[in-house]
């Protein structure tokens, strides 16, 4: 069993193609409310440790490994009992709805009523209430940015997964909408993995670089 019910783990990783090692990772704990950061460029297998560990199934990929979540072995469950969340590079609202009806649609299933009250609250709490009604092209990239990620939150999982959630966003707006989502993530007290390619990106937990490109 994992000696540290609260985290993730990763134990043991090793994914390969075509019998070209891929990632081996020995060993990386993410503790809750801290961000794990994985660096590297284009090709070097960033998103598809991700997808191991979201339980998406790896096509032409070997992988192998641990991993621990609340205290529970999780690498063989299927991705509906992983209760993990994932926040892709541009958001991937829903572009039929609007904010409001995208934040709905994450929720757990409660009542109506409750369901309303607490997307309305999250939207007041990024300061976004006045954009309830709005469609995902008519916001700019940062309040893109900061719905998708309540959405995520919203769905009350036991991680997250964040995807190059900063890159389409200039450096300015890229810096705030990351310290944001860092203090997002340690106020729920969740670990959570984010994927980069830029070590700025780089907060207060830990650090894995992935280097070759892998073609």
């Amino acid at each position: 069993m994992s000696d540290n019910t609260d985290s993730l783990l990763i134990r043991q990783l090793n994914i390969s193609r075509q019998g070209k090692s891929l990632i081996s990772l020995t060993e990386l704990r993410v503790k809750p409310g801290e961000v794990a950061t994985i660096v590297g460029p284009s090709g070097s297998g960033k998103s598809t440790l991700l997808r191991w560990v979201l339980g998406e199934p790896l096509h032409d990929f070997n992988a192998s490994g641990e991993l621990w979540l609340g205290g529970k072995r999780m690498d063989k469950e299927p991705i509906e009992r992983r209760q993990i969340g994932l926040m892709y590079q541009k958001g991937d609202l829903f572009p039929h709805l609007t904010v409001l009806q995208n934040l709905l649609f994450a929720l757990p299933r409660v009542g109506k009523a409750e369901q309303r009250q607490r997307a309305e609250q999250a939207l007041q709490a990024v300061g976004l209430q006045h954009k309830r009604t709005a469609m995902p092209d008519e916001l700019s990239g940062g309040e893109q940015s900061r719905i998708a990620l309540i959405r995520s939150l919203l769905a009350e999982p036991e991680a997250i997964l964040l995807d190059e959630p900063f890159s389409a966003l200039d450096t300015q707006l890229r810096r705030h909408i990351r310290e944001w989502t860092f203090a997002q993530i340690k106020q729920r007290n969740i670990p959570a993995i984010l994927v980069t390619h830029d070590a700025a990106d780089h907060g207060q937990g830990p650090l894995v670089e992935l280097g070759e490109t892998h073609v």
